[in-house]
């Protein structure tokens, strides 16, 4: 046999594997934090345009320079959904006969596509208005899920803080023991542009008033262990930063009672600051209030995606039962 019809023979075979390979589905794995949108020029430059970017690139809340709450990126709508795989979130608007709102959870990739159909710009944008905070916190909880899953993937000894604490909490390895007390661990993470770090700590149920001022009470527990954490200068500490009132909220962890607050942070008699993230959860088991708060230093470079990773981090925290 020659090497013409031996080449005749094999390329059918090629080419079958080839448009197999091609129609199997990748995961994705796009940038946190990353929507696209398929939708018509003449929509997305106008009142529809707006009102989406109003609602998925609002600024973030807590941080020191302003960054939307989502990346977008932008397709016209000639572009079929199925070949925008850059992203985790697909948002398709457009104009129809039939008004519709629908979810679809794709997961093979995995992604979710939420799709806003309506007869004219007002239905549109009414439907953006009625649907926009089930769409953000569905992405939320996506992108959360989706950092966890990478974390898993290599974690650091979870022991030390498990005996000291009764917890489980998935922090990724990189992070390393800065300080520890009775009460009290500091972990650090190096990064290119600055350090990222978490605080665990823990203080008597009773030593902390969950009605009232509690945001108030809250800013005086965090800059009372404020002292541990110090520049380089002397009498130097981390207090929270007193330019802006944080950003407060009632929530939940691992099923309990909990109350986050984000903010800026401060070293006192310092040049540096950054953006925090504070979860106070109330576990009467064990008579505390149980801390957790995530902040990082990056000066002249974004904070929203390590904000991010703290948080998931944070909200992977699982307490012992007793």
């Amino acid at each position: 046999m020659n090497k013409t019809h031996f080449l005749f023979i094999i390329l059918p075979f090629i080419l079958i594997s080839c448009l197999k390979t091609d129609k199997q589905q990748q995961p994705v794995s796009g940038k946190t934090n990353t929507i696209s949108i398929i939708i018509d020029d003449q929509l997305w430059y106008g009142e529809v345009g707006d009102s989406i970017r109003n609602k998925f690139a609002s600024p973030v809340l807590g941080l020191t320079q302003e960054e939307p709450l989502f990346t977008i990126n932008q397709y016209p709508a000639k572009l079929l959904e199925g070949f925008v795989t850059d992203s985790r979130s697909i948002i398709v608007v457009k104009k129809s006969a039939v008004e519709k709102f629908e979810i679809i959870h794709n997961k093979s990739l995995p992604h979710n596509t939420f799709r806003i159909y309506g007869k004219s710009v007002d239905d549109i944008i009414c439907s953006i208005e009625l649907n926009s905070a089930q769409i953000i916190k569905m992405i939320r909880d996506a992108e959360i899920e989706k950092v966890q899953e990478d974390n898993r993937k290599s974690l650091l000894n979870p022991a030390v803080i498990k005996n000291k604490f009764h917890i489980d909490i998935q922090i990724p390895t990189g992070y390393e023991y800065m300080l520890h007390k009775k009460n009290f661990i500091w972990l650090k993470k190096d990064i290119i542009s600055g350090n990222t770090s978490l605080l665990i700590y823990q203080i008597p149920l009773h030593n902390f008033k969950t009605r009232g001022n509690v945001v108030g009470n809250i800013i005086k527990m965090r800059d009372s262990i404020g002292t541990y954490i110090k520049g380089r200068e002397p009498k130097t500490k981390m207090i929270t930063g007193e330019a802006y009132a944080p950003y407060f909220s009632n929530t939940s962890l691992d099923g309990k009672e909990a109350f986050e607050t984000k903010g800026n942070w401060e070293l006192k008699n310092d040049f540096m600051s950054g953006p925090f993230i504070n979860y106070a959860i109330v576990d009467p088991v064990y008579n505390r209030i149980l801390v957790i708060e995530g902040f990082c230093y990056s000066p002249s470079n974004q904070e929203r995606d390590l904000m991010f990773d703290l948080e998931a981090i944070i909200k992977s925290v699982k307490i012992d039962k007793r």
